[in-house]
């Protein structure tokens, strides 16, 4: 299902996973290579592709959900503040979300805009991970490297550093732990949808 009103999104109990981060941050490949699909999630070279809230439903026992890119996009300001107003209306109202992956492209250093979008997940209580992508891009020193940079920029704001995963969507890197991350919050919240 896709639209853009939070109220229209669907009405199924079951948890629910938000992916999202800057444009051409290789969500649309991270989300194919957890899925082991091609095409479920439209891929393109031109950042801004997504453009409405996607739900997935997986195995019928949850939903990932595939927001537009915040930042740079080759769409107009006014329909940028259009998708502002919708995402954080998706965050601020929908109770069927238990976890937001952030996804940072692992070859930039801390981007004020990610940071930004961090703040607001956390003043509005809203539980996110951080998602390295393309990691494959870069060598292990150098991407051990970028990593601590950034968790040492985090920890100018948090206390505690949120859950990291390390992913390539080339090699499929980070999968399973991905996957099994996301079984261990279903049935820890499975009591919550019933």
């Amino acid at each position: 299902m896709s639209n853009s009103n939070v109220t229209k999104a669907p009405k199924d109990r079951i948890p629910e996973y938000a992916f999202i981060g800057r444009s051409n941050v290789g969500k649309s490949s991270l989300i194919n290579m957890l899925m082991e699909r091609k095409d479920l999630a439209k891929t393109s070279g031109k950042p801004g592709k997504t453009q409405l809230i996607n739900h997935f439903l997986i195995n019928k026992s949850w939903f990932l959900v595939d927001l537009p890119g915040y930042g740079y996009a080759q769409i107009s300001k006014k329909k940028r503040t259009i998708f502002q107003f919708f995402i954080e209306n998706y965050f601020k109202e929908r109770e069927q979300l238990v976890c937001t992956f952030v996804l940072i492209d692992s070859r930039h250093d801390p981007q004020k805009i990610d940071i930004e979008f961090m703040q607001f997940l956390g003043t509005n209580q809203i539980p996110f991970c951080l998602v390295f992508t393309k990691s494959d891009k870069l060598g292990s020193s150098k991407l051990n490297q970028q990593i601590a940079t950034y968790k040492k920029k985090l920890l100018q704001y948090w206390e505690v550093l949120p859950t990291c995963f390390i992913t390539s969507s080339a090699n499929s890197l980070g999968r399973k732990e991905f996957l099994d991350f996301i079984e261990g919050v279903n049935q820890d919240v499975s009591k919550d949808f019933k």
